[in-house]
């Protein structure tokens, strides 16, 4: 992302991988939980990666979207049906969902 200017030019640590898949090993492996804000393919690509993990037992971090102005709707929409319908065996508790940043911290406290 870096030689496509993408990368953020104030940052106070940068680093950089050779791979999508590394980029998302490396957030992994530096993070405590997982937030997805409003944003792109790229956002929907790292979380439900994220989740499939979890999924299978390879993390057991709390997962949850952070769902500004209903921008998840949709999202949360389609995984309850897919609960419903009985394609995510049980584990629609992975996803959690706060319109707010308090509340979602306070229920990974409690996860």
């Amino acid at each position: 992302m870096v030689e496509k200017e993408l990368a953020h030019s104030r940052l106070t640590q940068l680093l950089e991988v050779e791979s999508m898949h590394q980029r998302k090993m490396r957030m992994h492996e530096l993070s405590d939980a997982v937030i997805a804000l409003p944003g792109g393919f790229g956002t929907l690509d790292e979380l439900f990666e994220l989740l499939t993990w979890r999924q299978i037992g390879l993390h057991n971090k709390p997962i949850a979207l952070l769902n500004v102005d209903g921008f998840f709707d949709p999202l949360i929409a389609q995984a309850d049906r897919m609960d419903a319908l009985g394609f995510l065996h049980a584990q629609r508790g992975l996803l959690m969902s706060e319109q707010h940043i308090g509340p979602l911290l306070d229920r990974f406290a409690r996860s």
